[in-house]
């Protein structure tokens, strides 16, 4: 009968090939590659008095194994990973050597003890047990006297052949379905008598979410402190078991609890469990409106107390208790007025503590804990996008009530999207909802395809609260090809002007019959406008920027005809710089032309500084035929020493105008003294024209 090996051969033997080398050949792999680890063997001895043992060795990367025998065998014995090595032994007891080797020489060293004798097994222990984390998952530890392994028989039907298991070491096995089964341990020495022992198991099973916690919305970073959440930046460093006795009381444990691939605090039998703060931490939740926490538990009429503690140098700790649904997901979103109206000080939270009741006697699963407060992101928009100016001759519009629009066959087509779209009328413009956008369609006409062919671009305004990725894709179902271009930076909370040159797309674009936008598996808020295509073979702005919408009191400008702006004092001050700057005029509309910029400077006033201090946005429009870096730096000098900072976009076009919208977030420095803005092309030499320079919410 074929035997099982407790472990699985992970690889039979690494071969490395490399040709065509010169000098330019990247090695850097060979520099992480690390020791083999995880090192064991098993032993495998003849029941018949003879002492032979077969010696399996395993680890984690190892190549080959050199096994000391630990008898008067002098040489040791070189192993192939997933081989075995069979040496006749004299009773007695040995330590066997294993030296793993990996495939680029790095070694690990183990041991193992090795009893051989003639004698049957004696004293024989055997330990079966439910596991406490995982569900009809039972373990098994046996011990004796005399013996080299054990061969467990788990009764599961179907399931004939044993498991073959070192003494002294456990095993686990994973059951089907829960039930009583007949556990049979056959423990095995060098001798032709073997020891058995037969147990009457009932294998029970832990009832667990099967379904992971509703997923958190997008928020701000300046809007959520996460202790444990895949979706939001972690406290680093955080201990989710500090043990404080509670690790040997009433049964009392914890794990990592893994839903495929969601990981979730399983805290099992719970009496009392902790949350620390790594060492010298403590946040500040004062800011916050609540605490966020989702527990699932199969345990009926019970509740969860969760305690704030604050101040290592002086600890106070306050409760709230929260009752819990048996089999569902309770969320829990707790105001932090419970924790102050108590008394409770929340500046220096350093650790939080979590009771059951009743005590001891259920097993909570809890996800996504965080501190949180209203999203300061709008979630309508409020104004219309900026209206388009390209000449109609040149446009082929999809949607847009700026522009005669090409036949649609269907929208939202039924393609098993989650996907809803609204018709919504803004300001007597229309535009587009789509709510829980993962994926959605727009088919022109199958039977009469739209010629895209000579378009130079593709421009769409989105506005979303919640999106993280945003993707166009364009297909041509005549000849079967598609090709998609995501955003490069998705922009919550105000519309968002997208271009991108069709060059971008590798695709015939003379028969498209379908659009598609695209959030890559999310689920997003995402109100569209203005999707065209057109052509522009300009060298030179030929129309105006696309005229802004937005009211005079909830901007700052600093030059847009548009609005009224602050006051400057220097406009492309000498600095050193060899950018000239000069007027430019299209229909009437003002526009800076700066030539040879490498860098450019504007600035406001020195004796009264501009305040952006809760403003959120920066905007503004260019075109340029050839720039190839265009960077927006902002400059408080009001401070001692001086704060700037600077963001590049992401990546420049050339030959339009392009509308480019920055969060302030993005800029890290203090904005209640604004006093200079530069341009920057890091050491080019570009012609830019820009229009529309302003901040705004």
């Amino acid at each position: 009968m074929m035997k099982t090996l407790k472990f699985i051969y992970a690889l039979s033997m690494a071969i490395v090939v490399l040709f065509g080398c010169t000098d330019d050949d990247d090695l850097s792999f060979v520099d992480k590659v690390v020791a083999p680890s995880d090192v064991s063997v098993l032993f495998k001895v003849t029941q018949d008095n003879t002492g032979v043992v077969t010696i399996t060795p395993n680890a984690v990367g190892a190549s080959n194994y050199n096994i000391t025998l630990g008898d008067d065998t002098t040489e040791p014995v070189n192993v192939i990973q997933g081989e075995s090595v069979t040496h006749t032994y004299s009773e007695g007891t040995y330590v066997v050597g294993i030296e793993a080797i990996g495939i680029t020489g790095l070694k690990t060293e183990a041991t193992q003890n090795l009893e051989v004798s003639f004698k049957a097994p004696e004293n024989v222990e055997v330990s079966i047990s439910n596991d406490l984390a995982v569900s009809k998952q039972v373990n098994v530890t046996a011990n004796a006297d005399f013996a080299v392994s054990y061969d467990v028989y788990f009764g599961e039907p179907g399931v004939d052949d044993p498991i073959t298991v070192n003494i002294g070491e456990s095993i686990s096995y994973i059951y089907q379905e829960p039930g009583t089964y007949t556990i049979r341990v056959v423990v095995m020495g060098a001798a032709i008598a073997t020891t058995e022992y037969v147990e009457e198991f009932e294998v029970t099973e832990i009832l667990q979410p099967i379904a992971s916690a509703p997923s958190p919305p997008n928020r701000e970073e300046t809007d959520v402190i996460s202790l444990y959440s895949t979706k939001y930046n972690d406290v680093p460093g955080t201990n989710f078991f500090p043990d404080w006795g509670q690790g040997g009381c009433c049964g009392s444990s914890w794990a990592e609890f893994d839903l495929n691939g969601d990981m979730m605090l399983q805290y099992i039998n719970l009496s009392y469990q902790g949350i620390a703060l790594a060492d010298g931490t403590t946040i500040d939740v004062s800011g916050m409106k609540y605490l966020h926490m989702d527990v699932w538990t199969a345990d009926e009429n019970m509740r969860i107390e969760t305690s704030l503690i604050n101040n290592p140098a002086d600890v106070t700790e306050k409760p709230v208790w929260s009752d819990l649904t048996a089999g569902e997901w309770t969320t829990i979103d707790i105001p932090i007025t419970d924790y102050t109206d108590q008394g409770l000080t929340v500046t220096e939270i350093f650790q939080m503590k979590f009771v059951g009741d009743p005590w001891a006697a259920g097993t909570v699963f809890i996800d996504n804990i965080y501190f949180y407060k209203p999203s300061t992101v709008a979630e309508v928009p409020e104004y219309n996008t900026p209206s388009p100016t390209q000449d109609e001759a040149n446009v082929v519009s999809i949607f847009s009530d700026s522009y005669t629009n090409v036949g649609l066959s269907e929208l939202n087509p039924n393609w098993g999207q989650t996907t809803t779209l609204t018709p919504v009328d803004l300001n007597g413009n229309n535009i587009w909802l789509y709510e829980a956008l993962n994926y959605t369609g727009i088919v022109t006409d199958y039977g009469n395809p739209t010629n895209l062919g000579g378009m130079d671009y593709v421009h769409f305004d989105y506005f979303t609260p919640d999106a993280e990725k945003l993707g166009l894709k364009i297909v041509n179902t005549v000849v079967g090809q598609e090709d998609i271009v995501f955003v490069d930076k998705i922009v919550r909370g105000t519309w968002v002007s997208v271009t991108i040159p069709m060059s971008n797309f590798n695709i015939d674009a003379s028969q498209v019959t379908q659009l598609l936008f695209d959030t890559e598996g999310g689920s997003a808020k995402v109100y569209i406008d203005n999707l065209y295509f057109y052509s522009d073979s300009s060298s030179q702005p030929e129309v105006v920027a696309p005229v802004p919408t937005i009211a005079q009191n909830d901007v700052i400008s600093i030059y847009s005809d548009a609005y009224t702006g602050v006051t400057l004092n220097e406009v492309n001050p000498n600095w050193g710089q060899t950018t000239t700057l000069t007027d430019f005029n299209v229909n009437g509309d003002n526009i800076w032309l700066y030539q040879s910029l490498n860098y450019s400077g504007i600035v406001t006033d020195y004796g009264n500084p501009t305040d952006l201090t809760g403003v959120k946005y920066l905007h503004f429009d260019y075109y340029t035929p050839d720039a190839t870096t265009l960077g927006f730096k902002i400059v408080n000098t009001a401070l001692d020493p001086v704060q700037e900072d600077i963001v590049f976009l992401p990546e420049v076009i050339t030959g339009t105008w392009i509308s480019v919208t920055i969060p302030l977030s993005d800029y890290n420095l203090d904005f209640s003294n604004i006093t200079q803005l530069i341009w920057d092309t890091s050491g080019g030499s570009a012609t830019v024209y820009v229009d529309n320079i302003y901040f705004h919410n």
